[in-house]
């Protein structure tokens, strides 16, 4: 018998394909039978170990095939045979960029550069230099020029020559990732090595430019190297930033050396940056010089020297940070460097360094805090991501390395040691964060390898993804431990970015274990000054209190302060926001729930940083009730409570202290009254934080704002009456003989209150039946009197100013009227101008049968049946005429004037004023005290062009927006756009989101001429 066979257990070349990790094992297959003998089995094991097998057994095939072509194939077969590294950096470039095997592809013979040196025969490696053939050398021989000459030429600048000089530097790209992606190099190395090939390559493209500019030997010209390039911190692909300065030679006229000099300019650019059958390098930027793209591309280093002295930005001096002389004549190059190097590290004493440091930290965080889908994955500008480390260190580096020099390295990760070492980092921070930033920049090098394109996008398809995890060495779940892994290093550089700067402050004022390197006094006020604190020495014990002892409160501080630091700093006055909360926090300390509040809720402790840095009126009303910072916490909380509700608990505060009618002691009663308007006005003040505080955030229009701020008026107003009428009523011994009733007129009227605004009214009385009129009249208007004597009391609260002068007869008249007075008044004596302030009155307080006879007397005045005649527009018209001319303020510029001025609130307001006087009687929609209501209804009826009531109510809301951001700033009114205060003008803007003051004055501007245009035409006629 026979003895039967063993089975086969070897796994099927799919199965094994698979296990090797191979995407794509059928087409894997396919490519390996095309193959045939060449790929052994040892080599596909081999690609079984690269970041992407698929990826490198497609580009080893085309690999293979040109070698056989050009004579290689025995040659790189043995290679890849007997030579481990040749095998392993070639199938780690090939598992990684598909850019770089379309290069092999066509020089095939270029895998020689992947070599070990103890590979090579003896005679290469006698004739190579240790790291490889030097590149600026091999550039200017691809190019035709001889490097041994002091300026070599190329042989012309044909796109032969161009391509000779990409086939040249890909080689040794390809050189350089081979050893980055086998671990032999570190990622500084790597940034290093690719800034030393742009500026070989900027070599050989200064010579071949020199090829096509015959004169240029009458200048001197030198490429100094910016940004990355300057800072040897290059990516594999960038643009490379330059500037070029340039001089005459001895005995050539300057302006022709000049000409001469650009021309070399513009043409070494185009060296690199043109595009070739052999692809392109990359672009060659020089946006970065002075003056940007407006400026001439090329200057004399006087001409440099000049500008960076008088006119540079503090963002041009961090550019020029990393400026370094990377091609052309070495000579002036250098003395580039002397003139500028000192220029740069005085740049942050001058007047507009913390203004522009604060700019820039703004550009920053705009980058950073991008919401689209993209950001997430951007390794650049996304949060936590590379700029976020860059600028840091940045800034650090300009603010306190004008007095020390060993901060004055060019790159990040040289310059971020230097800071740990003199104790202005933190070691263990700024090890975290140099591991970070090495990860990111490995990360980044990897995306940018695959197809040799400029990006810092992390890909979004699990295959991409996998690549990059494989590539940095994870195999168990490399896309889940790679987007782990990349999420951490970004949260921790988020992190330390504040860290960096506020933590170290903490360490310079308390006595804390000295586990970190503590700034000095002067180093800490540096830094805070530089961050927009005015009086750093100030915040310096404002700190000190909030966190010095061994307390739980102290430490609970310890730990916000570092963050909030930050908030308020980029909030509009960083001094008072920390001396805001400091004040706060010693009212609220031994509250349990306070600092537990703002260490659980992060955005309560934001939302705080932000009121109390730009917002005077905000932060006295806390002040007065620090218990209110509880209600940042919830959204529904900063939304204006509605009136009814506000009312309930007015008038139930005013029960509590309501004297009993058979009290026998006025005393008592005025006491009681007082007691009560006290109790209205602690919730008057909680209400007033809670829309200030809405406003701010950008949680209201500014309808909503002064709607809000009507219902707050109008409740303490109601308050106020009954606590008066019980008043009276026990001084009287008994109930009044009359109703009373408040009329909101003006913008109270109008339901269009601002913080500053005073509450025009009238008083309204009518007897009961019987009633004897003079005892109802002295009754009404000692109610009257009690109420401005309630409201006029001294209280720390903003204060509500009634005003009752738009009462008949103004001053002169009585100031209370009876019911039947004001309807005989109306009848006999009514001017237009009185016709037209009724249009925003409204009975908003008091007794409500007498509110409604009220507006039945009125309606007929204000809404007359035939509307207003030719005359009484015509005296309207003047008297706006009149008041635009006489209530100005002298001295004041009227287009700043956000009230008079043209295009202003009042010329809205008479606009919609004038079409109820003619309109409304016939057109029941504009019976509305409301200024925007009235607009639309005019626009229902056909009585306003629609894109002329938008402009209208575009100017009325930004001027409203104005006047409401004047006062939270200020805590005070004014009608005038802030031109003097250089720092509160900002701060308003700050508050409106403009990026600046003048952004807000231009807008206004705009908005107030196309109203004024509307109003010469629909008002003036």
């Amino acid at each position: 018998m026979s003895t039967p066979s063993a089975p086969d257990r070897r796994p099927s070349l799919p199965t094994r394909l698979a296990r090797l990790g191979f995407g794509d094992a059928a087409g894997a297959e396919r490519l390996l039978a095309e193959a045939g003998p060449a790929v052994t089995a040892e080599l596909l094991d081999d690609l079984g170990t690269t970041p992407d097998p698929d990826l490198a057994l497609r580009g080893l095939l085309p690999l293979l095939t040109g070698a056989e072509r050009a004579g290689e194939a025995a040659a790189l077969a043995t290679a890849l045979a007997t030579e481990p590294a040749v095998r392993e950096r070639l199938l780690a470039v090939l598992g990684v960029s598909s850019a770089l095997a379309d290069h092999l592809a066509r020089h095939p013979s270029h895998w020689r550069v992947l070599r070990a040196r103890k590979d090579m025969s003896e005679k290469d490696a006698e004739d190579e230099p240790p790291d490889g053939p030097e590149p600026r050398r091999e550039f200017l021989e691809a190019v035709g020029a001889d490097p041994d000459a002091g300026e070599p030429v190329a042989r012309d600048a044909s796109t032969e020559t161009l391509g000779a000089l990409r086939v040249a530097y890909r080689k040794h790209l390809l050189m350089l990732a081979g050893r980055d992606l086998t671990g032999e190099l570190d990622v500084a190395e790597v940034a290093a090595t690719l800034a030393d090939l742009a500026s070989a390559a900027l070599t050989a493209g200064l010579a071949i430019a020199r090829a096509q500019v015959p004169e240029h030997g009458t200048c001197r010209l030198a490429v100094i190297g910016m940004g990355k390039c300057g800072g040897r911190e290059l990516n594999y692909v960038s643009d490379v930033d330059v500037i070029f300065v340039a001089e005459a030679r001895d005995g050539h006229p300057e302006d022709a050396a000049l000409r001469a000099a650009t021309r070399l300019a513009a043409a070494t650019m185009r060296a690199c940056s043109a595009t070739t059958p052999e692809g392109a390098l990359w672009e060659v930027d020089a946006a970065l010089r002075p003056e940007g793209k407006a400026g001439p591309l090329v200057r004399t280093l006087a001409s440099h020297r000049a500008y960076y002295e008088r006119w540079a930005k503090t963002w041009e001096f961090q550019a020029l940070l990393k400026a370094r002389p990377v091609a052309g004549d070495a000579e002036l190059g250098a003395r580039y460097a002397e003139t500028i190097g000192p220029i740069v590290w005085r740049a942050a004493e001058g007047e507009s360094f913390v203004e522009d440091v604060q700019a820039m930290r703004r550009r920053v965080e705009a980058d950073l805090n991008q919401r689209n889908a993209e950001a997430a994955r951007q390794l650049k500008l996304g949060p936590g991501g590379l700029r976020d480390v860059e600028f840091a260190v940045q800034l650090l580096q300009l603010v306190h390395g004008r007095s020390d020099e060993s901060l004055r390295a060019a790159d990040t990760l040289s310059a971020l040691a230097a800071l740990s070492r003199g104790g202005y980092v933190g070691r263990d921070d700024a090890a975290a964060l140099a591991s970070a930033y090495r990860f990111l920049r490995r990360v980044e090098h990897l995306v940018q390898l695959h197809r040799l394109r400029r990006t810092h996008m992390v890909p979004d398809d699990p295959a991409g993804l996998r690549r990059l995890g494989r590539a940095l060495g994870l195999r168990t779940d490399p896309v889940g431990e790679f987007t782990a892994l990349w999420r951490r290093h970004a949260r921790e550089v988020r992190r330390l970015h504040e860290k960096l700067f506020y933590r170290p402050l903490l360490l310079a004022v308390a006595r804390l274990p000295e586990e970190e390197a503590r700034l000095t006094p002067d180093a800490a006020r540096a830094r805070l000054e530089a961050l927009g604190y005015r009086d750093p020495a100030g915040a310096l014990r404002h700190i000190q209190a909030l966190t010095a002892g061994v307390s739980r409160r102290a430490a609970i501080q310890r730990t916000l302060l570092p963050v909030m630091l930050g908030w308020f700093a980029d909030a509009p006055d960083p001094d008072a926001g920390l001396l805001g909360f400091r004040q706060v926090s010693d009212a609220l300390g031994t509250t349990p729930w306070y600092l537990r509040l703002l260490r659980d809720d992060v955005t309560v402790a934001e939302r705080m940083a932000c009121v109390l840095g730009s917002s005077r009126y905000a932060t006295d009303l806390l002040l007065r009730a620090p218990e209110a910072v509880a209600m940042l916490g919830r959204a529904s909380e900063l939304r204006p409570r509605p009136a009814p509700a506000l009312r309930a608990e007015a008038l139930a505060a005013v029960r509590r202290h309501t004297p009993d009618p058979d009290s026998p002691a006025a005393t008592a009663a005025s006491v009681s009254a007082e007691d009560a308007v006290t109790a209205v006005r602690a919730v008057r003040r909680r209400e007033l934080f809670r829309v200030a505080v809405a406003d701010l955030l950008g949680r209201l229009d500014p309808v909503e704002v002064g709607e809000a701020l009507t219902d707050i008026a109008a409740v303490t107003l109601d308050a106020a009456l009954r606590a008066a009428i019980g008043k009276i009523e026990v001084e009287r011994r008994g109930p009044l003989p009359t109703a009373v009733a408040i009329v909101a007129m003006g913008r109270f009227g109008g339901h269009e209150l601002g913080y500053g605004s005073d509450a025009d009214l009238m008083f309204v009385h009518d007897p009961e039946p019987g009633a004897d009129e003079r005892d109802a009249a002295s009754a009404a208007h000692a109610v009257a009197e009690e109420i401005r004597r309630l409201l006029a009391l001294p209280a720390p609260d903003p204060p509500l100013r009634i005003d009752p002068d738009l009462r008949p007869e103004g001053k002169a008249g009585p100031l209370v009227r009876s019911l039947a007075s004001y309807a005989a008044y109306y009848a006999r004596w009514s001017e237009p101008w009185e016709s037209q302030a009724l249009l925003r009155a409204d009975p908003l307080v008091g007794d409500a049968g007498l509110r409604e006879r009220f507006r039945a007397v009125i309606d007929p005045v204000r809404w007359p049946e035939d509307g207003v005649g030719d005359d009484a527009v015509r005296q309207i018209r003047r008297l706006k005429a009149r008041m635009e001319s006489e209530r100005l303020p002298r001295g004041v510029d009227r287009r700043l004037h956000l009230k008079l001025g043209p295009g202003g609130l009042s010329d809205v307001e008479w606009v919609a004023q004038l079409l109820q006087l003619r309109h409304a009687h016939h057109v029941p929609e504009l019976r509305t005290t409301r200024t925007l209501a009235a607009l639309d209804a005019a626009v229902g009826a056909r009585l306003l062009d629609p894109e002329d009531a938008a402009e209208l109510a575009e100017a009325w809301r930004l001027a409203t927006r104005i006047r409401s951001a004047i006062v939270l700033v200020r805590g005070r009114p004014s009608d005038l756009l802030p031109t003097e205060h250089h720092h509160e003008r900002s701060a308003v803007a700050h508050v409106l989101g403009y990026p600046s003051a003048g952004d807000l004055l231009e807008d206004y501007r705009r908005h107030a001429r196309r109203a004024r245009t509307v109003v010469e035409r629909t008002f003036y006629g």
